[in-house]
């Protein structure tokens, strides 16, 4: 012990290719949330700073939408070569911002974001549009894919540096210039990132600003981007598309969930609890997709409920060098806040059967709760919880099941637990998600789409169809008389 004070870290934002403080010198605090204790400063950005990126965006995309496919491919692979080969500090960077455990997110989050990167680095080679031809005679038409312009990104808290990545990738292999804004309590990895593509792209396409609510209202309500896109919550979502129809800007929402996972009465328990668990309390259920909302047939349903009672009392939470822990700390004291307030009211009306209470000590830490014998209309069936928080709900048939899994203002996934191939089938035709897993829950691949309905938001990340997103369609027409 050496009896002094770490000193703070100072993150900046990165305009034009070059690291800047905010333009008025404002700050704010970044916390650890394992201690609750400050560790960091960010800029605190204004309107002003917001113009200044755009400035620089919009003057950068006028030599990099002409970038060719295999020049956009090549930063990209280049950039996931980076991220691979400084894996080790970029978790780190990650982890105090975030307080996850270390271990799994260098396993879990390192080698999809990599994957995903040359996901990308390919897509931006293969775009494909109606083959050119005569369809008017004497008229040659064919399809060209540009990109869409400047974008302005918003970026949420639980994954700060995956949910980067699935925004700055697509982007970047369409052509587009960015300014992103990470979360006010998790910029840390992204301005890492944004730090390391300045050596594989022209100063200005790529830019980060840090802030708060009011600087992602500026990103997004300013008349420089052509798009605009958030993951966020709903009430943010609605904000930043109300916002963006002023100017009739793009907009591409990845809003919250409230999946339901549907458990039949031939499911195996086991299996079901074992998936159902890990996809319900990792990342501390600060996942839009978590498995958060079960409903159980009545056959299995106390079977159930015991079993997955029995797994949340095994399940650890803990700091981030803790090898056998599932989940760290909640990311800050306001979502603590809002995961306890919540269990705390349902306690009033249903069986808090393991967790519930919120883990003394510093940091922000809530235990693997399980939260049975709730109805459809109670609030913690219908409000997003983002924490670690399963619900178990029971119902009798099948169209009772789906009637209580698409009873919720929420669309964006879903999953099914059953033998019965017919029955998943059915299942799957019906639920009004973007996503329905069967026999799984949360698995996620860079070919296939992630995107939600209703007030899950519109607009898709990863696959081809999130890459689409970020270009537009021109049609052009060559008159030249043949066939007339």
């Amino acid at each position: 012990m050496t009896g002094q004070t770490e000193a703070k870290k100072t993150f900046t934002n990165i305009i034009g290719g070059q690291p800047v403080p905010a333009a008025d010198g404002s700050t704010m605090d970044v916390l650890d949330p394992t201690t609750g204790a400050v560790y960091a400063t960010a800029p605190q950005s204004a309107a002003e700073d917001v113009d200044r990126a755009y400035a620089a965006a919009s003057k950068a995309y006028e030599t990099w939408r002409w970038a060719t496919p295999s020049e956009r491919q090549l930063g990209l692979l280049k950039f996931a070569d980076h991220v691979e080969a400084n894996a080790e500090e970029l978790v780190a960077v990650e982890v105090q911002d975030t307080g996850k455990p270390s271990g799994l997110t260098m396993s879990e989050e390192i080698g999809p974001m990599v994957d995903q990167l040359r996901f990308f680095a390919g897509a931006a080679r293969v775009l494909e549009g109606r083959s050119s031809g005569e369809y008017l005679r004497g008229h040659t038409s064919s399809i060209r894919r540009e990109p869409v312009g400047v974008v302005g990104q918003v970026s949420p808290w639980n994954y700060p540096m995956m949910m980067a990545v699935w925004k700055l990738a697509p982007a970047l292999a369409a052509g587009c210039s960015v300014v992103i804004k990470p979360s006010d309590t998790t910029p840390a990895s992204t301005v890492w990132m944004v730090n390391a593509l300045q050596e594989f792209y022209p100063p200005g396409v790529v830019n980060v600003v840090c802030g708060d609510r009011d600087t992602g209202a500026a990103l997004t309500s300013h008349a420089a981007p052509a798009l605009v896109s958030i993951t966020g919550s709903t009430r943010a979502g609605i904000a930043v598309a109300t916002a963006a129809a002023k100017n009739l800007t793009r907009s591409h929402l990845e809003l919250g969930g409230k999946a339901p996972v549907v458990v039949f009465d031939d499911a195996s328990i086991e299996a079901a609890v074992e998936g159902i668990a890990t996809a319900g309390y990792f990342n501390g259920g600060q996942d839009c997709t978590a498995a958060t909302r079960v409903i159980a047939q009545a056959g299995i349903y106390d079977d159930f409920v015991a079993a997955l009672t029995a797994k949340a009392k095994e399940t650890r939470t803990g700091a981030p060098d803790d090898e056998d822990v599932l989940y760290g700390s909640i990311n800050n004291a306001n979502q603590l806040n809002h995961i306890a307030g919540l269990v705390e009211r349902a306690a009033q009306s249903a069986d808090v059967t393991a967790g519930g209470t919120r883990i003394d000590g510093p940091g922000f830490y809530y235990p693997p709760t399980v939260v049975a014998g709730v109805h459809q209309d109670d609030e913690i069936v219908q409000t997003e919880v983002f924490g670690p928080v399963i619900t178990v709900q029971k119902f009798a048939d099948e169209s009772e099941a789906l009637r209580a899994a698409n009873g919720t203002e929420y669309g964006l996934a879903s999953s099914v637990w059953t033998t019965n191939i017919d029955t998943a089938a059915r299942m799957s035709a019906q639920l009004d998600f973007g996503c329905v897993w069967i026999n799984t829950h949360i698995p996620l691949v860079a070919e296939m789409p992630h995107g939600g309905f209703k007030k899950s938001g519109y607009g898709k990340d990863l696959s081809m169809y999130g890459f689409e997103d970020y270009t537009r369609i021109k049609h052009v027409m060559h008159y030249h008389g043949l066939g007339a």
